[in-house]
């Protein structure tokens, strides 16, 4: 829903600043600015996330709280993260297993 209230905010201004310069915007054009535009916010957003946690580097609660209005794409990267971490844990006991056979 947010995409969409972006792009049609993004078609209405270009709709009136083509009547008002009378040289009207394709459609790919206006989609082209629409998806930059709502990109935009989205890294906007996690650097200021980042930078009020005192942080320099975006992390995936940043991501968890961007995502945080559109519920399927919470669920979604609540999984993926979740599907990571299981992942990385996996990967660091093989690896801690390994180390400990060649000490001995």
């Amino acid at each position: 829903r947010l995409k969409a209230a972006v792009h049609y905010t993004v078609d209405r201004l270009c709709q009136k600043i083509g009547e008002d310069h009378r040289r009207p915007l394709s459609r790919q054009a206006i989609a082209a600015i629409a998806e930059t535009t709502f990109r935009q916010i989205f890294a906007k957003d996690l650097e200021a996330f980042a930078r009020h946690a005192k942080r320099s580097i975006v992390s995936v609660d940043d991501v968890k709280l961007v995502a945080r209005r559109s519920t399927a794409l919470s669920i979604h990267i609540q999984n993926k993260s979740d599907e990571l971490t299981q992942e990385h844990m996996s990967l660091k006991k093989k690896t801690t297993a390994k180390r400990k056979n060649t000490e001995t």
